[in-house]
């Protein structure tokens, strides 16, 4: 399964989006905060909490359950969508 911490205002969250969408792979999405450079206002703590458990506070980041992978970065998501799901 793919989970997807994200934000719907956030073009780096609608470019993962878009690929997932273009490459017809179903994911979960979650918006556990608002976007902004310095972390916007969190929306819901239990998976603000879950993608801070990465690492980071960056979205967008993709947990791949099944492969037991997880990324932060568009760019290197799109790329990791590419070469797995493609």
């Amino acid at each position: 399964m793919l989970e997807l911490y994200q934000s719907e205002g956030c073009p780096y969250s609608a470019t993962v989006r878009e690929t997932l969408s273009g490459l017809g792979v179903s994911y979960v999405a979650h918006n556990p905060r608002l976007p902004g450079d310095e972390g916007g206002d969190v929306t819901n703590e239990r998976t603000h909490e879950e993608l801070q458990a990465g690492g980071n506070d960056e979205l967008p980041y993709l947990v791949d359950t099944d492969r037991e992978e997880a990324l932060y970065g568009s760019d290197d998501i799109v790329e990791y969508l590419e070469a797995h799901y493609a």
